[in-house]
């Protein structure tokens, strides 16, 4: 066997890879057409993806066939030319707007709104009962009735054959339960949709989005709060409601959340100016109120430490002293999450009250009784006692000031606080942390036991009357029914509430 390589003096372009690669052109002479030598040449170069061609038989032979490539080579060059040249023509020509509207859409813009349009107008066709006329049965806001009637009845005065639609308002059945319809508008969208991922409101539901357009963003205010990448966020979020027309249709994400991230920013800025912290230096924005007459770094404070009646601290957030001092981290990192506990604590206070509301306006003894006020009972004997705890540390000098850390614990285990907060206090811990603890079985236990006797009660006036009970989802409605249409099942109940109560235990105290 006999090998001859001969190095390109230019790279060739790979045809499975698009890429410029360095290629060698080698001959094998061997002796025989045919046989086991050919057969483990041809494996060897299968093996390595080398590209095979039969050797010319003369001179002549090759030459003929060179330009007979070369020729091919030019005629597809010219084709694969011709053929960019008009996708681009076909491209240019769908990416640009109409000659008469230059600032509008594009012309495969128009085509996929179009395509859009036809498609939601043939869902909503089949979702129509057919026959001599098309019927379809809706939920509408009672109070926009006579706007829907209006539209329909000058749309219908449009139809050159006087064809319309007619809207007929009929009562709902006994038992449905109507879908939730929530108002929006541009700034509370966003906000709404963070609510939905977490579950819609039923029916009349009292609404938590309301509430979320100021704690979400306040929240994460405190959690970022930082001057200059709160004035970053804030900078994005004015850019992003300012170029808001350009962003509805090409990036409608961003076009939802703008007023969101403007908030966003706004909050992290102030909680940057509150924790006095711009990229991690601190602003002498006032005097201190510390001070070092002897300069070694012993910084004493000017202010009534005890709060008895001088000299207040400092105007507005962290003193800036505080920046670099050997505690700094200690102290800061302390506040932060005290001001987490005390925030977070109340936005789930609030949460419990939407759930006393809602439970009120259904009239559900059942749910406040044994889900509400327990509820509430077991936040307030916990975690509205650490509150106390931490403001009263803050608002009352102590000389040997305990850990609320390990009150807590002491209070949890049923051991001896050997600092309290006051005379009185380690006895009051332990009254409430009984409350704390028998709150747990009545959130569990009632609830499934007397949504059983209600629905005993319920089946024997409906076999009484010839007919047989079957409750679900939306006939029991704000009682608090199970099942999503089946056969009422007090397992499936059961289970449920253990869910939920220990859903509710976890997650206050994570």
């Amino acid at each position: 066997v006999f090998v001859q390589f001969s190095p390109t003096s230019q790279k060739v372009e790979d045809p499975k890879t698009g890429q410029a690669v360095d290629k060698s052109v080698f001959v094998i002479y061997f002796q025989g057409s045919e046989g086991s030598m050919k057969d483990r040449l041809v494996k060897v170069c299968t093996a390595f993806g080398v590209n095979m061609y039969a050797w010319p038989g003369s001179p002549e032979i090759a030459r003929q066939r060179d330009i007979f490539l070369k020729t091919q080579l030019q005629d597809k060059d010219k084709a694969l030319q011709a053929y960019q040249k008009f996708l681009y023509n076909e491209a240019k020509d769908l990416v640009a707007s109409h000659p008469r509207n230059t600032t509008g859409n594009s012309k495969i813009e128009d085509w996929r709104l179009f395509c859009t349009k036809e498609k939601a107008i043939y869902n909503i066709l089949n979702q129509c009962e057919e026959g001599m006329i098309l019927r379809v049965n809706v939920w509408y806001p009672t109070a926009e009735e006579a706007q829907i009637k209006g539209i329909l009845k000058s749309e219908s005065d449009k139809t050159p054959d006087s064809s319309g639609a007619v809207l007929n308002a009929d009562r709902a059945p006994k038992h449905a339960m109507p879908p939730t319809y929530i108002r929006t508008n541009e700034y509370t969208e966003a906000f709404q949709e963070v609510v939905n991922t977490y579950g819609i409101p039923r029916y009349q539901e009292a609404n938590p989005a309301l509430f979320a357009t100021v704690t979400f963003p306040f929240i994460f205010g405190m959690m970022y709060g930082d001057i200059g990448h709160g004035m970053i966020l804030l900078l994005a979020g004015l850019y992003l409601v300012h170029n808001a027309e350009s962003l509805r249709f090409t990036q409608p994400e961003l076009f939802m959340a703008r007023y969101m991230l403007l908030s966003m920013g706004i909050f992290a800025t102030f909680a940057g100016f509150m924790y006095n912290d711009f990229f991690s230096i601190s602003l002498q924005l006032f005097p201190s109120r510390f001070e070092d007459p002897d300069g070694d770094g012993q910084w004493s404070p000017t202010y009534d430490v005890t709060n008895s009646g001088g000299r207040g601290p400092y105007p507005f957030g962290v003193d800036w002293a505080w920046h670099g001092a050997g505690n700094e981290l200690l102290y800061v990192n302390s506040m932060k999450m005290k001001l987490s506990v005390l925030f977070g604590v109340l936005q789930m206070i609030v949460g419990l009250l939407l759930r006393w509301s809602n439970a009120i306006y259904d009239r559900s003894l059942t749910d406040f009784i044994f889900e509400c006020l327990p509820m509430m009972m077991f936040m307030l004997c916990f975690f509205g006692w650490m509150d106390v705890m931490i403001l009263y540390k803050w608002t009352h000098p102590i000389d040997n000031s305990p850990n609320i850390i390990n009150s807590l614990i002491c209070m949890a285990m049923g051991q001896q606080d050997n600092n309290p907060l006051w005379q009185g206090s380690v006895e009051l811990a332990q009254k409430l942390m009984i409350y704390t603890v028998l709150s747990v079985p009545i959130m569990l236990f009632p609830k499934p036991f007397i949504l059983l006797w209600q629905h005993n009660r319920e089946e024997k006036k409906a076999l009484a009357s010839g007919h047989r009970l079957m409750e679900d989802e939306e006939s029991a409605g704000p009682s608090g029914g199970h099942g999503h249409g089946e056969e009422f099942e007090f397992g499936e109940i059961f289970i449920h509430q253990i869910i939920e109560t220990i859903e509710y235990v976890l997650g206050t105290v994570s």
